[in-house]
């Protein structure tokens, strides 16, 4: 009997109530934070949406242009997201992040000073390789706070931030641009760069005292719940191991064919990212929103139902610890917003409506679909297999803003690139069913 806590992970002196607690403890002192560095992440690598209507008008950036800008902000996040994750298992989550949030805040705000097109996509290019490896090395701290069975709610908490900084992004870049053109000697671009950018770096600050690399080095816990919330991590680590397909380390993730596949499935996931991010704005343009104000009010729309669903999806999918299907439908439903909006005729209301169901059905499959690597890989693989999987959806990331942008020059319109994205999203739904086993992904409550 005495054996007992270490198999199960239930101390004797904690109950169900005193795990509830303890994980309600650090749910409000970690996710709170984290959620907000998501937010500004997400507002200061997608605000070009709002700021393309002033790089167009000023500096004649046409859609080609603009989408090649978005390519290679992708292609810095992939030349460094893996060596920036092998970083971080070596100096834990908050080092990296604190430097990753400093690094962007500071391209964001040298943003402003924009000339041409070669500033413009050095400015790009420079943000992705700032930016690259926040998201796995968020992921990755979550893993070190949360067993699985509680870490895809918060997961879902987590990816709050990318609908709501589609919101609060869409409506504070159009009001600024609104505001605060010309004040200065400033255009208004400027104007949005130089204000998102200084966030991240007062953030950085937040980050270095308020967050923790996992219990242990966190004064704000108990004994006894550090004792409980390791002893968790612990079983589950014990879990992996008993499985052969388990195998820590960097050479053993990238060895892994499931890592492999569940990249090919990101693919998909970011095809899907970048039609709701980065081309909403156009999209709702090209359905005869001009003013910049209201683009900025209608492209908040779609993301407001997206923080309800996807909530609601990674409780479900926690509570009956189903995955894959939850993310496969959840990228069906997305997939056929697409193609419906390819052949929507142009209204603004059908459009809004589209855009808001493929955002909702985004937003809830990535949420679900990023709970399982981190289910599948051991403890030591994690942040090498997250970042893998992560940079190759960024190679479909990288590829499809060029994609639609060459296409709506050529074409001038988005239909064709909305159909051929839906494709790889309903690809990737194919990957996920048949690469990716239930069996694989065998998880308890706790």
């Amino acid at each position: 009997m005495a054996e007992q806590p270490a198999v199960t992970g239930r101390p004797p002196a904690v109950g169900d109530a005193g795990r509830a607690s303890t994980y309600r403890t650090i749910a409000l002192r970690v996710m709170p934070l984290l959620v907000v560095c998501y937010v500004v992440s997400f507002i200061d690598r997608t605000n070009i949406g709002i700021a393309q209507q002033g790089l167009k008008r000023d500096l004649g950036f046409g859609s080609a242009v603009y989408g090649l800008g978005v390519t290679l902000f992708f292609v810095g996040f992939i030349l460094f997201e893996v060596p920036s994750n092998a970083l971080l298992a070596r100096i834990g989550a908050r080092k990296t992040l604190v430097r990753i949030m400093a690094t962007w805040g500071v391209v964001t705000i040298a943003t402003l000073f924009v000339q041409d097109e070669l500033t413009f996509y050095l400015a790009r290019f420079l943000l992705g390789v700032a930016e690259a490896g926040f998201f796995p090395g968020a992921l990755y701290l979550l893993s070190r706070w949360f067993p699985s069975a509680r870490r895809t709610r918060m997961t879902a908490v987590f990816f709050i931030g990318v609908p709501v900084s589609g919101v609060l992004g869409s409506l504070v870049s159009g009001w600024i641009m609104h505001a605060l053109g010309g004040v200065a000697g400033l255009a208004d671009w400027q104007w949005l760069f130089l204000i998102e950018g200084i966030p991240p770096i007062l953030l950085a600050v937040a980050v270095a005292f308020f967050l923790a690399d996992g219990p242990q080095q966190a004064k704000w816990l108990t004994p006894a719940q550090k004792t409980l919330v390791e002893a968790d991590l612990a079983a589950e680590r014990t879990a992996k191991q008993d499985s052969a397909s388990h195998r820590g380390g960097m050479l053993s993730a990238l060895r892994d064919p499931k890592v492999w596949i569940l990249g090919l499935c990101a693919c998909g996931a970011y095809t899907l990212a970048n039609a709701v991010s980065y081309w909403t704005p156009r999209i709702i343009a090209e359905a005869g929103v001009g003013d910049v104000l209201n683009l900025g009010f209608f492209s908040a729309i779609p993301p407001l139902l997206g923080i309800a669903v996807m909530l609601l999806v990674g409780r479900h999918s926690d509570r009956t610890l189903e995955r894959r299907w939850h993310a496969a439908v959840s990228w069906l439903v997305a997939a056929a917003a697409m193609l419906a909006l390819a052949f929507s005729g142009g209204s603004v209301l059908v459009v809004v409506v589209l855009l808001a169901v493929m955002a909702a059905a985004h937003y809830s499959g990535l949420t679900v679909f990023y709970s399982i690597p981190s289910i599948y890989l051991s403890d030591r693989a994690a942040a090498t297999g997250i970042a893998v999987v992560t940079s190759m959806g960024s190679f479909a990331a990288a590829a499809s803003p060029s994609l639609l942008g060459f296409i709506q020059s050529a074409t001038g319109s988005l239909s064709l690139g909305l159909v051929i994205s839906a494709g790889i999203v309903l690809v990737a739904v194919g990957v996920l069913l048949v690469g990716v086993k239930a069996g694989d992904l065998k998880e308890q409550h706790r």
